[in-house]
């Protein structure tokens, strides 16, 4: 699915729905990928290069969870430029312009400029993508648009379009049909209501339109006469005018592969990778074994980059010098036995992998998934995930899942065991604390009950 103008140029994925069509995108971009309009999790679903661009028109308002600012931020910092034109985009880019995101077009200065701040200023109902996001109701933009356009050529005097805003401001977006609109209207506007209704719907006065197709013109141009001039400024680095500071993001790498991951495996029913490997952190009793050996890789090749081995990068980084012993706050993440059996190059292996989160950015689950789909466990953990959902249906209004901590402290009971502790645990799943444990288990909880219950019934 990868695209771009030519073989070598940058990928562009426009998202669209209601305002264009996705012919009109490929008339003008011809290798774009054409998504529908965006919702919350789509960006992190595509897969992105430095320099790639996205463009933003269309998004979810109602139906689903419109694109979060977070994840618009994560593109940039990773070298993407995003652009926003028309509706949704236009709306996300006036918020974001300050940290990089590029807005174009006429409703992209209204936002910018504090002339209108609404979602509903661009909202419209529309129809299903199979028959083309037909739009049930008119944008406000593109009245408040017409409208200032008949003013200046005289079609539609300027008190009559200002009542006609004022009609179409105060219902719902979802009622701004042309004949809830013509019901509103001052019966002397009426015939004015119909010039605009005309006039958009040829396009000459559709804002939302003319914006999209004008941003498409500006990447089209960008992308095929500046490919090779903007890499050669970059010189590996990102540009300071698209780039947005890392700390704002929020967003992580393990974020993007959940989303690339999500599949429907059943009718309504979701999940992805990841939520496999939560399975198995729950409920596989070989888990551990895996995720040890899965970070004592890394950790190897963090030591090799070194010219160290093993034990004396962890010497090093947990300062601990030769040939000392490890001291009271770390063999707190040892078991009684470990203490007792394994040499100390052995303690201090293990000690690295379970305090991971704390002195460690690099992210662990990639690594770990990749061993998973590998496993002969990747079906029997995802059926794991099945049945938990299967079981919270099913249990539905008759079993509450309480809170994240009552979580975490009902299922600890699973790993109580004499010499060890709660933390040590923990680590040897990948858990950071008890509320990452209660967030994780949620999902788990009717399964768990169900699990626990069996035996009384056998």
């Amino acid at each position: 699915m990868s695209g771009g103008l030519l073989m070598s140029s940058p990928n562009v994925v426009v998202f669209t729905g209601p305002t264009i069509s996705g012919d009109e995108v490929l008339s003008v971009l011809p290798q774009a990928r054409v998504r529908p309009p965006v919702a919350r999790g789509d960006l992190l679903a595509e897969t992105w290069s430095a320099d790639d661009t996205a463009v933003i028109i269309d998004g979810y308002y109602r139906e689903r969870l419109s694109v979060g600012h977070k994840e618009i931020l994560w593109l940039l910092d990773e070298g993407v430029h995003v652009i926003g034109a028309a509706s949704m985009g236009a709306l996300r880019a006036a918020e974001l312009s300050p940290y990089g995101m590029s807005g174009a077009g006429t409703v992209f200065d209204m936002y910018a400029t504090g002339e209108v701040d609404g979602d509903d200023e661009v909202a419209v109902v529309h129809g299903p993508a199979d028959r083309g996001y037909p739009a049930g109701t008119v944008a406000l933009v593109n009245i408040r648009y017409g409208c200032r356009e008949g003013a200046r050529t005289g079609l539609i005097p300027a008190a009559a379009g200002e009542r006609i805003v004022r009609a179409a401001k105060a219902l719902p977006f979802m009622r701004r049909s042309w004949r809830e609109l013509d019901a509103a209207a001052d019966s002397g506007d009426r015939d004015h209501l119909a010039t605009l209704q005309r006039l958009i719907g040829t396009g000459e006065w559709d804002v939302k339109r003319l914006d999209a197709m004008a941003a498409l013109r500006a990447v089209g141009g960008r992308t095929t006469g500046a490919s090779s001039e903007r890499s050669s400024e970059r010189s590996g680095e990102r540009s300071a005018d698209w780039e947005a500071e890392t700390a704002l993001t929020g967003i992580t790498h393990y974020e993007a592969l959940k989303w690339r991951s999500r599949r429907e495996y059943a009718p309504g029913r979701w999940m992805t990778d990841l939520d496999v490997v939560n399975a198995g952190r729950l409920f596989g009793d070989d888990y551990p074994r895996l995720h040890e050996e899965a970070l004592t890789g890394l950790l190897t090749d963090f030591a090799a980059d070194r010219g160290l081995d093993l034990e004396a990068y962890a010497r090093a980084r947990l300062g601990v010098a030769e040939p000392a012993a490890l001291p009271p706050v770390l063999a707190s993440w040892l078991t009684e036995t470990e203490l007792a059996a394994l040499p100390v190059a052995e303690q201090l292996r293990l000690v690295m992998v379970r305090v991971w989160p704390i002195w460690q950015s690099e992210d662990w689950r990639p690594v770990v998934l990749e061993r998973v789909r590998e496993s002969d466990r990747w079906h029997e953990w995802s059926e794991i995930v099945a049945c938990a959902d299967e079981a919270a249906e099913r249990t539905r209004g008759r079993l509450a899942v309480p809170p994240p901590e009552i979580c975490a402290k009902i299922f600890l009971r699973h790993w109580q065991r004499k010499g060890t502790t709660v933390e040590v645990e923990l680590a040897r799943r990948g858990f950071t604390g008890a509320p990452e444990l209660g967030n994780t288990v949620r999902r788990f909880f009717a399964l768990d009950v169900q699990n626990a219950r069996a035996p009384e019934r056998a």
